[in-house]
């Protein structure tokens, strides 16, 4: 083998290596930059999963799950970020989100209206590009997040189960998302 050719297999093993240690060394730090000040409640947060929602042809969210070192978990912390393809009133995210949880069963009445009132209270107007991420704290609340700046808690471990299950549940409206998300092994 000639010097150059010798060469070029070394720079070639060594751009490999560089990429592989990046794409390994800096996956958590993207993960928490993405989530904004809401890595904070997920420690060692990375991506588990991501998908896009769509309905009747339109792009609505991209969703994106993070957690502990990858690994989702329902009764651990984890965080599910929601960026938006369109535009949403807040108003319009809370009922579709009763709706949901109503659908899936397990609620009562009570409960029902409770959680929409402080989901209304907590829940902005979006535009394409904003995201809203719900995370799953350590002590079963949610704490949701506009674009990375919390904007409120429900600190409510039924509500949380419930919420959640609109995506992550068993009977989730959109079971290939929820693959997507969590893998289809959970």
């Amino acid at each position: 083998m000639s010097r150059n050719s010798m060469q070029a297999m070394n720079w070639s093993i060594f751009a490999f290596l560089c990429l592989f240690l990046s794409a390994t060394i800096l996956t958590p730090t993207q993960a928490a930059a993405d989530l904004g000040s809401a890595a904070r409640s997920v420690p060692s947060a990375e991506l588990v999963g991501k998908g896009r929602m769509t309905y009747l042809g339109f792009k609505v969210f991209d969703a994106e799950l993070y957690a502990p070192n990858g690994v989702y978990s329902a009764s651990s912390p984890f965080a599910l970020k929601l960026t938006y393809l369109r535009n949403f009133k807040g108003q319009d995210i809370a009922e579709s989100s009763v709706k949901e949880i109503r659908r899936q069963g397990g609620a009562s009445a009570g409960q029902l209206a409770s959680w929409e009132k402080q989901m209304l209270a907590i829940f902005p107007n979006v535009s394409p590009g904003q995201s809203i991420t719900g995370v799953r704290t350590a002590k079963g609340s949610t704490a949701f997040f506009l674009d990375g700046r919390k904007i409120g808690t429900i600190s409510d471990a039924a509500f949380t189960r419930n919420f959640f299950s609109i995506w992550l549940g068993n009977k989730t409206r959109n079971p290939g998302l929820r693959t997507r998300l969590v893998g289809s092994g959970s």
